[in-house]
């Protein structure tokens, strides 16, 4: 990474810390929000505190108690996805699961509410589906036993934190939604530039003669017809004009007034808006390169885009680089792009409409998941990602994420240091 790249990135983090921290002075609701355990060994550890949220049991989950009733509830994920167990007690000893009724309501982020249902097995009851990620809820618990309901609430949140809408602009973060994106399946490649067929002419003198003058240099533009000599020819001794054939830019000069022509070559004009890239395909990606397909042309150094399609694959290997030559025609005008310059090539080989897909660029590694931060009104909260497809620009969404959801684009590591220094996050 340069220097640049890194004093950027620092100071954005020094930013959003300050931002963060007036933000938090200004008003009390955005102190990202304390974690709180599951308990029942599954990993997820009180090392922030989690105990002074609620008295635990002897499973190490959340005791609710209601009078001399009370339930443990515990998130157990040892070899299995995770899913609720809850064990219940009456005067501190334990009860029959088989007695006890259990219903449990996570509402989440956004809206959305999870429901589940418990069946007894043994000392404890289990829930009837697994407890997606993120852990991150208000809980609703209700139970029945010998004849009494009992009702309880909580919140339990990870990987969450609020941030004012200021504090996050004055960092950068920006936020887009998640939805459908073409996944390009892409092919890198080195090539290099250099003039294409046509685009470079190599000027003589028509009759052998004297030169009595020189009106361009190297380096001069010339339009076609521009006069770049005069020679006065043997034969007739008469004066006739060497003219450029086309426009572009003097790339040799070998003559002088008073030299005498012969039958070399004068001038060479080149047309530096007409390229050409030879890029070199090795085994692996032998027949996958095929012309016609879409290609996008970078500088090795620099943020030039050029977009063109795969003239022509050789059908041989080149001897001295055993590798199969691609030529792709390049017509760029803007300077970006010099013959003899090398660049990278990407070669679009397969293209496919993905129904739900996030920016590469977004993802942060959170725990042991690849994740995106979802914000809804000013929290951001953590969202794990099951993946598809990846390319350097898009990456598809198997799961994790809805539709529609704004996810954090811009500084996303920001959110994760926020969330990491918030200690709003369980070690799995």
């Amino acid at each position: 990474m340069s220097l640049t790249w890194w004093v950027r990135r620092w100071t954005a983090v020094f930013v959003l810390a300050v931002a963060f921290a007036l933000s938090a002075c200004g008003d009390q609701a955005a102190t990202p929000a304390a974690e709180s355990g599951h308990g029942e060994g599954d990993g997820h550890g009180d090392e922030h505190g989690a105990e002074e949220e609620g008295e635990r049991g002897p499973h190490k989950g959340r005791l609710l108690k209601s009078g001399a009733f009370a339930l443990e509830i515990t998130i157990f994920e040892t070899g299995v996805p995770p899913v609720f167990r809850v064990y219940p007690y009456q005067d501190g000893k334990p009860v029959a699961a088989s007695q006890v009724g259990v219903t449990i309501a996570l509402k989440r982020l956004g809206g959305k509410t999870d429901t589940f249902a418990f069946k007894p097995e043994g000392a404890f009851l289990t829930g009837n589906a697994t407890v997606e990620e993120p852990h991150s809820f208000d809980v609703s618990v209700a139970a029945t036993f010998a004849g009494k309901s009992h009702k309880w609430t909580y919140e339990s949140y990870e990987g969450r934190t609020t941030i004012t809408d200021k504090a996050a602009a004055q960092a950068g973060v920006t936020v887009e939604k998640a939805g459908p994106a073409v996944i390009k399946e892409t092919v890198d490649l080195l090539g290099h530039l250099e003039l294409a067929p046509g685009a470079k002419a190599e000027l003589r003198a028509r009759f052998a003669g004297k030169i009595t003058s020189v009106s361009k240099s190297v380096g001069d533009t010339v339009v076609s017809g521009d006069v770049l000599a005069r020679i006065e020819s043997n034969e007739s001794l008469q004066t006739y004009a060497l003219t450029a054939p086309f426009a572009g830019v003097v790339l040799e000069r070998n003559a002088n007034a008073g030299d005498v022509t012969s039958d070399g070559v004068l001038f060479a004009i080149g047309n530096p808006a007409k390229m050409m890239a030879d890029f070199h395909i090795f085994d692996r990606d032998a027949g996958r390169v095929k012309a016609g397909q879409s290609v996008r042309i970078l500088p090795m150094h620099g943020d030039a885009v050029a977009e063109a399609k795969v003239g022509s694959v050789s059908p041989f290997k080149d001897p001295a680089t055993q590798t199969i030559v691609a030529r792709v025609l390049l017509a760029d005008g803007s300077g970006k792009f010099l013959p003899g310059t090398t660049v990278k090539g990407e070669v679009v080989v397969d293209e496919v409409e993905a129904p739900l897909a996030v920016k590469t660029s977004a993802i942060q590694r959170f725990r042991d998941s690849e994740v995106v931060f979802a914000k809804v009104g000013q929290i951001y909260e953590v969202r794990m990602l099951e993946i598809g497809r990846r390319t350097a620009e898009w990456t598809e969404v198997l799961g994790g994420i809805e539709p529609g959801q704004d996810y954090v684009v811009g500084n996303s590591f920001l959110i994760k240091a926020d969330i990491e220094k918030s200690g709003a996050g369980h070690d799995h």
